[in-house]
């Protein structure tokens, strides 16, 4: 019985063996054909590719809306992106004590930049040339970036994190990430940068070099005798190492993001109305009635205006990004999967995602019942924001981002790193408030009341989510007679005991 076992055993694992080494030898000559096709500017492929992009940049040039949708998908797929997700997923893996899945992600990243580089210069091949130019993109165009490193970036995260889905959304989640792809493929063909041939070798070499890093993977995974069966014989349904299942569990600790649960949605609810009706007020009494305020805020306006400088203005102008939306974004794709990997708990994530969004909900419900015009002085802004002068938004986004981390630092970590988070949060607030009235889009009292609002909101969402539960700090606070809830492991002791 067991050697019948063994022997059908070993028939699936040759079976899957030869249909995954025929898949990859037929990417790799379809690949190596669209390339010879290409460099020989073979007619027929040409013919194709031109009536393709001049089709659909005609189609999508008179329609704005398309357009703004296309670039945004476009920039999932961006260098950018992957800059951003596949360094945050390294020291995530790193927190996990994970570093060979951390060396898996570097080396597939850093790899897919110099293929895409090397190809791009190899062929040399031009860009479409468009009756409406959407976008600038100088580089060669065979093959698409976007193409190959959204199927590499999106590929990596799902191969590192699938053993953690649930089963029975894997095959959602993996057509998902498929989708994605395929999308920002297709916007760079619509948006008249790339053309279909382009798209498709992206395709093709992303995938070829995450099967080559994922083999790569698998095998020095087995040398160490790490995997739980042979490497080869897992299911790509289980992901690159389901043997790490238990440490790249996001949050295994078994505890309510809000420790009051409806009561303090209710707060919430109650602290943001009641938030809201006390700074209208004082926006209106400062719009309609303080004339006081009104001739300092001028005045202080009025001042900066004349201090301008051409060499501080770009300094002011990069400081006050810190607080755009783009800023406060890119924050946010960084903190909030780092709060999670080193807490190991919900409730920190949530805690930022909730104020920020809170703040800018916030933010324009005053912003829309005040309507304060903006200074009258040159704004150094190519289009002033269509929401009134007060509050700031910057001010207020950065105070809520940046001061939230610098909150969630405080209580999870201990000495010099807490206080330099600190100090660096202090001073991106203060800098952008400063940069708004630099810039003449803010009076002082429009920021100093984004700050008071802000701060306002941080302690309602601080009281809510409670994100220090479990820090070592509170610990050490609550002291040996606690109750199981306080006396939840540290990250660290955590990943040990699952391990």
């Amino acid at each position: 019985m067991s050697d019948q076992h063994d022997r059908s055993g070993a028939a699936r694992f040759a079976g899957r063996s030869l249909l995954g080494l025929g898949a990859v030898l037929v990417a790799g000559l379809v690949f190596a054909g669209v390339l010879i096709l290409v460099m020989s500017a073979w007619p027929p492929l040409r013919d194709v590719d031109v009536g393709v992009v001049d089709s659909l940049n005609a189609a999508v040039s008179e329609r704005p809306w398309a357009v703004t949708a296309l670039q945004l998908v476009t920039d999932l797929g961006g260098a950018e992106a992957a800059w951003i997700l596949l360094p945050v997923a390294v020291v995530w893996l790193l927190i996990r004590r994970l570093p060979r899945l951390a060396a898996y992600v570097a080396v597939t990243g850093l790899g897919a930049a110099v293929l895409n580089t090397g190809v791009k210069a190899l062929v040399d091949r031009a860009r479409p040339v468009v009756d409406t130019p959407l976008l600038e993109t100088p580089a060669a165009g065979f093959p698409s970036g976007h193409a190959m490193g959204s199927t590499i970036t999106y590929g990596v995260l799902l191969l590192v994190f699938l053993p953690v889905v649930p089963v029975r959304l894997r095959r959602s989640v993996t057509a998902g990430a498929v989708v994605l792809v395929a999308a920002i493929g297709l916007t760079r063909i619509a948006l008249g940068v790339h053309y279909p041939s382009d798209v498709f070798a992206g395709w093709l070499l992303g995938m070829l070099w995450l099967t080559v890093t994922a083999v790569a993977f698998r095998s020095w995974r087995q040398e160490e005798g790490l995997g739980e069966r042979p490497a080869r014989e897992r299911p790509a349904r289980e992901g690159l190492a389901p043997e790490d299942r238990a440490a790249l569990e996001p949050a295994p600790a078994h505890e309510a993001p809000l420790p009051a649960g409806w009561v303090a949605v209710a707060v919430l609810v109650t602290a943001g109305v009641m938030i809201w009706g006390a700074f209208v007020g004082l926006g209106l009494l400062m719009t309609d009635v303080l004339a006081p305020v009104r001739q300092v805020d001028m005045a202080v306006i009025e001042w900066f205006a004349q201090v301008r400088t051409q060499t501080l203005t770009p300094v002011v102008v990069a400081v006050s990004h810190l607080g755009s939306t783009i800023g406060i974004v890119l924050a946010l794709l960084v903190a909030v999967p780092l709060a999670l990997g080193l807490t190991r708990r919900w409730g920190p994530p949530l805690f930022l995602v909730v104020v920020t969004v809170g703040e800018t909900a916030l933010f324009l419900a005053i912003s829309t019942v005040v309507g304060r015009q903006r200074p009258e002085v040159d704004p150094l802004s190519a289009a002033l924001p269509p929401t009134s002068s007060f509050p700031s938004g910057h001010v207020a986004a950065a105070f809520a981002t940046y001061g939230g981390i610098a909150l969630l630092v405080l209580a999870w970590t201990r000495g010099r790193l807490a206080y330099l988070v600190l100090v660096v949060a202090v001073l991106a607030v203060v800098g952008v408030a400063l940069a708004r009235v630099y810039r003449g889009v803010h009076y002082p009292s429009d920021t100093l009341a984004s700050l008071l609002f802000t701060a306002a909101w941080l302690a309602a969402c601080w009281w809510a989510f409670r994100p220090g539960r479990g820090s070592p700090s509170a610990q050490d606070h609550a002291g040996p007679d606690t109750d199981q809830g306080a006396r939840t492991p540290s990250p660290a002791s955590a990943v040990r005991s699952e391990r």
